[in-house]
């Protein structure tokens, strides 16, 4: 299924759910894992080009 491109004539989010679960179903763990860690660090590097790469620190108030 991979490579696959869903067409619909208007919005169906049903339909694009199942066609979205199909796909993932067809990936065997290791890809689903490889895709997860390559979007993390996708996530991470937006995270840090918009200035959230560091948490907030906790400062203890005495």
């Amino acid at each position: 299924m991979a490579g696959h491109i869903l067409k619909l004539k208007k919005h169906d989010e049903d339909r694009e759910i199942e066609f979205e679960l199909k796909y993932l179903a067809s990936l065997t763990t290791r890809q689903r894992f490889e895709m997860m860690f390559r979007k993390t660090r996708e996530i991470l590097g937006l995270l840090r080009k918009n200035g959230h790469g560091k948490t907030a620190e906790i400062i203890k108030r005495a």
